[in-house]
């Protein structure tokens, strides 16, 4: 697949000179269709009881995954050692 001047995918011709976005699957929707559609998927899945659902463990366990992932526990340690700005 080829890219344009811009670095986007390339596009199919239209008529004439003038060039269409190619358009494929779900990316080439209305956003708006797009979420209706997500919302039903979503919907069913909480029917069907196939949904997970967050408790506050979980969510406090994932918050602090996330801390930890992004540096946050060393720039801690090195303010209360003293090494910190």
């Amino acid at each position: 697949m080829t890219r344009d001047s811009d670095g986007r995918h390339a596009m199919l011709p239209g008529a004439g000179d003038e060039r269409t976005p190619r358009g494929r699957g779900f990316a080439a929707m209305d956003p708006v269709r797009r979420r209706e559609i997500a919302s039903l998927g979503g919907r069913a899945a909480h029917r069907s009881g196939h949904a997970h659902e967050f408790d506050s463990h979980e969510a406090a366990v994932a918050g602090r995954k996330g801390g930890l992932a992004s540096g946050g526990h060393r720039r801690r340690a090195a303010a209360l050692d003293g090494r910190g700005s």
